[in-house]
């Protein structure tokens, strides 16, 4: 399943759901049960009015899209920065966008942007902004 070498200016595109189960889920395994998350009684109280996604929780979606998709199987993390715009809500969609904006070619590393966008409401405003650094020995020369 070998593909093309990476190169600047390479971008991906994928649309995402994160179910409420999901946030259910993750708020089993990591311990944060805070009720933003998981009570709709609750977050209806907020500024959200709804439950709303883990930050952390919102960039397993570049995890696998790093390790799957783009660069693809064998990747592994270097880094990552991510600054939260907006919130995320359970059951909305969503679109990722990543662009490779730099490769220290000879190192096999590639510096990507990761952006994902609310498409729902046909605003397309951005929600999550970050830039991840990642190795691939063969995808990324």
């Amino acid at each position: 399943m070998i593909e093309k070498m990476l190169k600047v200016g390479d971008t991906y595109e994928t649309e995402f759901v994160i179910t409420q189960e999901q946030v259910n889920a993750f708020a089993e395994l990591s311990g944060d049960k805070n009720p933003l998350h998981i009570d709709a009684e609750f977050a209806a109280t907020t500024n959200f009015k709804s439950p709303i996604v883990h930050g952390i929780f919102t960039s397993a979606v570049i995890s696998k899209i790093l390790g799957m998709e783009f660069p693809g199987p064998g990747t592994f993390y270097l880094g990552q920065k991510l600054e939260f715009k907006r919130a995320i809500y359970p059951e909305k969609r969503y679109v990722a966008k990543f662009e490779i904006t730099e490769i220290r070619e000879g190192k096999h590393i590639a510096v990507i942007s990761t952006q994902y966008f609310e498409t729902e409401t046909g605003r397309n405003r951005i929600v999550l902004d970050g830039e991840a650094e990642v190795k691939n020995l063969e995808r990324i020369p």
